[in-house]
């Protein structure tokens, strides 16, 4: 079986994706054989290789992108690879209907620290989440499958837990201005222990601030039953002289303006 013969069967059955060694197999080829034939393939923009030894097939209405998007390959790679994972932070956001803006790259929560993916134009981040496998997931389909989203909660404390990542804190509030409407109140309150209690505070602060404290009535009760610490609203700032405010046990380090 040729290269074009292999990657043509593939996509007849619906298979996007597949490895060197399952390619050196159905040609029937010496390895480098067959990784030659694949890279004429790359060459053609006909296949591309988002991790060394898996490629996906690009479809021509993705041959400007040099790859398939990234929610149509990150879960068979991860699969791949093994590890546990969720879409999160503002890619995860947009699921939801929180799009203010476009992400540059498509993020991507795993238990640790991994390289950037880089294929074609397609950029895929990875946050490290020590408990990944802990936080609930929102499923969606895509045209190859699904993919596994954090439920708007969890995506919630991400957001201001990672600010740095997600375009810092006035993003973040305009973020969750947008999100607000999909969380549940109970369910913040339930999450709240998988994260660090920080960013319950945060969290809670900046749903009053930009119009939904009804949404943080309950983690207001938790804040109060658990936080015994002043914490800055932003991690690494100067903090002489800010003021504090009390409910949420917060000094107030920054102006936070989100675009409302």
């Amino acid at each position: 079986m040729s290269a074009n013969d292999f990657v043509a069967d593939l996509a007849s059955q619906g298979l996007y994706h597949f490895t060197t060694s399952e390619a050196v197999e159905a040609m029937d080829l010496s390895p480098e054989a067959a990784r030659a034939a694949l890279r004429r393939l790359k060459q053609k923009s006909v296949i591309a290789a988002p991790y060394r030894g898996f490629h996906v097939i690009v479809p021509p209405e993705y041959r400007r992108l040099g790859c398939l998007p990234a929610e149509q390959f990150v879960p068979q790679l991860m699969e791949h690879l093994g590890l546990a994972y969720y879409v999160a932070l503002l890619s995860a956001a947009q699921y939801f209907g929180a799009a203010h803006q476009q992400p540059q790259t498509f993020q991507v929560a795993v238990a640790k620290n991994r390289p950037a993916v880089a294929c074609g134009e397609v950029r895929v981040e990875f946050v490290a989440r020590h408990n990944v496998s802990e936080i609930p997931l929102t499923r969606f389909n895509t045209t190859r499958g699904e993919v596994c989203v954090s439920s708007p909660e969890a995506t919630a404390f991400d957001l201001v837990g990672y600010s740095a990542r997600a375009g810092g804190l006035d993003n973040v509030a305009t973020v969750l201005a947008e999100l607000a409407e999909s969380l549940d109140p109970e369910r913040l309150v339930e999450l709240a222990p998988l994260s660090p209690l920080p960013w319950a505070q945060r969290l809670g602060y900046l749903l009053s601030l930009v119009g939904a404290p009804e949404r943080s009535e309950r983690l207001a009760d938790y804040v109060g039953r658990s936080a015994h610490e002043v914490v800055p609203i932003e991690p690494g700032r100067e903090v002489s002289g800010a003021q504090r405010d009390a409910r949420w046990k917060l000094m107030l380090n920054v102006e936070v303006e989100p675009d409302l």
